[in-house]
């Protein structure tokens, strides 16, 4: 790889990495608020509530990679023919193919990472997701340490707390269990603390007491103590099985089906559609820099606008991934539309090599340019008609 290749490597790879992170964080962010009560109902810290929701990033990327490398493509792409570093290069004798190497390694980095991710990561991640949601929501622990609230453990059973101190300290308990019709039990302490063992989870109660009042009694009953252990072990919902979705599915999982599988049995074109688009994910950062660069790549003057060429690129691989969303939509119950998406993949990708291999460069039709020019001139005349009032 040449001095010039490495050079457009590493711009090519850092516009793409810089683009990846900005639009993933971005978009993660308004993902993240959806889970906003794991920190608001449910007693979770921020750690948490960073730690799981960050396990939809895989997932994102899986969809935002490919747009962020094509965006990266051309920007490098439109840097270089605004300098007339293309021309340059293309008198000095290099051919189409030889500027598109560097290019087409930072594709291959870009469609390895998603094949991994799309492979395993991707629904690792959403596996593990799924757990922390419910590890938290029935977590008993997190959820009655909040102070100032009444807690409804189960029926007839709540819990409240005055104040929880930086060490984990509790003070000001109260208990009120009325899940026996024929008594009712209160407990108050004046401080304690949950622990956790191999036996289970415990409220360690000290310097309290508790009130036992039978329903045919007049006063109740009233123990003294100086340290009582609450089992906390018994509300605990236990382990859970969890059903994962289609989308939380390894590759091979979808590959090779279990026979006996009942959501397989129940839904077989998820399976197949969810395949299909798992295939296809690597390919697309591959079509998308053929398109950019068959519209970017040419040599051109410093009079040809490439505003038409950008907005080809955009409106070409958004059309391509819209096909793709809805071929996999409608071959869940359509499986024929799944051949659409290949249809548009193989025909975007020989079209892009054609004309990359004969040097075209694809301008706008005159009609088109015509159509922008006279647009551009009406604008123009309107705000000269604006301005020169207010002057």
């Amino acid at each position: 790889m040449g001095s010039i290749d490495r050079y457009i490597f590493r711009t090519t790879l850092g516009a793409f990495l810089l683009v990846l992170v900005s639009l993933t964080c971005a978009i993660w962010m308004t993902q993240a608020l959806r889970d906003i009560d794991l920190v608001t109902n449910q007693g979770q810290t921020a750690l948490v509530f960073v730690k799981i929701t960050s396990l939809v990033i895989p997932q994102l990327v899986l969809v935002i990679a490919p747009f962020a490398l094509v965006v990266a493509v051309s920007h490098v792409l439109h840097k270089l023919g605004s300098d007339s570093e293309i021309i340059v290069m293309n008198g000095a004798g290099m051919r189409p193919w030889r500027l598109l190497q560097p290019f087409l390694a930072v594709t291959i980095l870009a469609s390895l990472l998603l094949a991994a991710i799309s492979a395993y990561v991707a629904p690792e991640s959403l596996r593990m997701f799924r757990r922390g949601l419910i590890e938290v929501r029935t977590d008993l622990v997190s959820n009655i340490v909040q102070p100032g609230r009444f807690i409804a453990i189960e029926s007839g059973l709540a819990f409240n707390i005055r104040e929880r101190q930086p060490n984990g300290l509790l003070v000001g308990i109260l208990l009120d269990d009325r899940r026996d019709p024929k008594e009712r039990v209160t407990i108050l302490a004046e401080h304690g603390e949950i622990l956790k063992n191999d036996r289970g989870s415990f409220l360690v109660l000290e310097n309290g007491n508790i009130q036992r009042h039978e329903l045919k009694q007049r006063d109740p009953n009233i123990v003294i103590f100086d340290r009582y252990a609450f089992d906390l072990s018994q509300f605990g919902g236990g382990p859970q099985v969890i059903n994962y979705s289609v989308r939380e599915r390894y590759l091979w999982q979808l590959i090779w089906p279990d026979a006996n599988d009942q959501q397989y049995k129940d839904q077989p074109g998820q399976f197949r559609a969810e395949l299909h688009d798992r295939l296809l994910a690597p390919i697309y950062p591959i079509v998308f820099v053929v398109i950019a660069y068959a519209f970017l790549g040419a040599p051109r003057t410093t009079r040809q606008s490439p505003a038409w060429s950008i907005t080809a690129v955009v409106l070409g691989v958004v059309t391509l991934r819209l096909i793709g969303f809805a071929s996999t939509v409608l071959g869940v119950r359509y499986p024929l539309a799944l051949t659409f998406q290949y249809l548009a993949v193989a025909g975007a990708l020989a079209g892009g090599l054609y004309a990359i291999a004969r040097g075209l460069i694809i301008e706008a039709p005159a009609a088109v340019s015509s159509a922008v020019n006279a647009g551009s001139e009406w604008l123009m005349r309107r705000a000269g008609a604006i301005i020169r009032p207010v002057q």
